[in-house]
């Protein structure tokens, strides 16, 4: 009886304590490589562009609707400018010059038609594609020839389901004038995060799909 008693009250060997914290080193492990929270805030910031870019694209089928012209027909006009019509392939260009129409001449003080047209609210010229100065945080706008061509929002994503889905190249130019077409390139979604950050040889993810 008085052995019994004293195995109870010895407790857990140094041995048995360090095979428990093993497990539980384990499952913590597990646990974290199925929650994985560097994907998770990455899946969140391209979640975030998608929504930019959905409204962005939006507001710009409104202001066709409105003006029968796209925003960069109307600054191009405006600029005293004419070889720019509704039939011209457009970008792709960042969503910060003029033409898109978020900003003004100087992004920084001024907005840009849609604002200015109540088709877009101010506010949307803080978001971070707008004031980033890195070329791998914009968004870009882009269309093919002709009027009823869609206009595409694209940007380079982080999160491994976008990059899933990411399945063309784009050549990005500074010039609205100088289009650049979608390049049909199979895109390695495992790709290193060089390859991925390079805006001249990355994968875009674009809306609409």
């Amino acid at each position: 009886m008085k052995t019994a008693r004293f195995l109870l009250a010895k407790g857990f060997t140094l041995v048995e304590l360090l095979i428990v914290i093993a497990l539980i080193g384990v499952l913590a492990v597990a646990v974290l490589a199925a929650i994985n929270p560097l994907e998770q805030l990455n899946r969140a910031r391209d979640t975030g562009m998608e929504s930019d870019a959905s409204q962005l694209l939006a507001a710009i089928d409104r202001y066709y609707a409105s003006h029968e012209e796209f925003p960069w027909v109307t600054v191009d006009r405006e600029a005293g400018g004419n070889t720019i019509i509704n039939d011209s392939a457009i970008g792709f260009i960042n969503a910060q010059v003029e033409s898109i129409g978020i900003c003004g001449a100087d992004c920084a003080d001024n907005d840009g038609v849609l604002l200015t047209n109540l088709e877009l609210k101010s506010e949307f010229r803080n978001r971070k594609f707008v004031t980033t100065i890195a070329e791998t945080e914009m968004l870009y706008i882009g269309k093919e020839d002709g009027a009823s061509s869609s206009v595409y929002a694209c940007w380079i994503p982080t999160s491994m389901a976008k990059r899933d889905k990411a399945t063309k190249t784009l050549a990005i130019t500074d010039d609205i004038a100088d289009p650049a077409d979608f390049d049909d390139t199979v895109c390695d979604p495992k790709a290193d995060d060089i390859t991925w950050l390079a805006t001249d040889v990355s994968c875009f993810y674009c809306i609409p799909q």
